[in-house]
């Protein structure tokens, strides 16, 4: 019998916890959702643990069929083996350091446009609270986050901070993401920049 879960109404990260925690008894599971955002960090989440992932529409709500097609264990990185690991760059705010805010703007540009240019560059770059207004349509780092976008290294916003601040549909360069992915991701850094 195939498990559906009812994670219509959540909020993030409940909808990915909930199909996480199916997974680990179930091999194919129903999860409902009723918004993009869920819809998109369950798939992921799903497909990142080497799951298959149906998406099908009804009566508003979306239905993924998730099927586990040989393991939907947690995929390590940044392990002993690996001397570099991954780098992870968190940044909760659109300016850099404490003081004045126009410096602060200044420096949060130039550090993000060093980026594109240090060796190794970042693997991952986390946007919280005013951090996320980098990431939309008229900031003045959009063509450097989208650079290193093109470059490899990825992009997570936190979709919370998004819809808190009403710019969601103003996001330029990135992905909509969930606290789940945001903790799992900085749990598995092996350097991890907070600015």
């Amino acid at each position: 019998m195939i498990e559906k879960i009812d994670a219509r109404g959540l909020s993030c990260p409940q909808p990915v916890i909930l199909t996480k925690k199916a997974l680990e008894d179930h091999k194919e599971i129903v999860v409902v959702v009723d918004n993009e955002t869920a819809r998109e960090n369950v798939r992921r989440m799903a497909q990142s643990q080497g799951c298959r992932v149906e998406i099908e529409q009804k009566e508003g709500d979306t239905h993924l069929h998730i099927t586990r097609e040989f393991s939907c264990e947690t995929i390590e990185t940044g392990t002993d083996t690996d001397p570099q690991g991954p780098v992870v760059v968190v940044i909760g705010s659109d300016t850099m350091g404490r003081g004045n805010e126009e410096l602060g703007g200044v420096l949060i540009k130039s550090f993000i446009h060093t980026l594109i240019e240090t060796s190794p560059q970042p693997d991952t770059m986390i946007f919280l609270n005013t951090g996320v207004k980098l990431t939309i349509t008229g900031s003045d780092v959009i063509e450097d986050l989208q650079e290193l976008s093109d470059s490899g290294v990825k992009i997570l916003v936190c979709g919370t901070c998004l819809n808190f601040f009403e710019i969601k549909d103003s996001l330029c360069v990135g992905i909509v993401s969930n606290m789940y992915d945001i903790a799992e991701t900085m749990l598995r850094a092996k350097r991890l920049v907070q600015i």
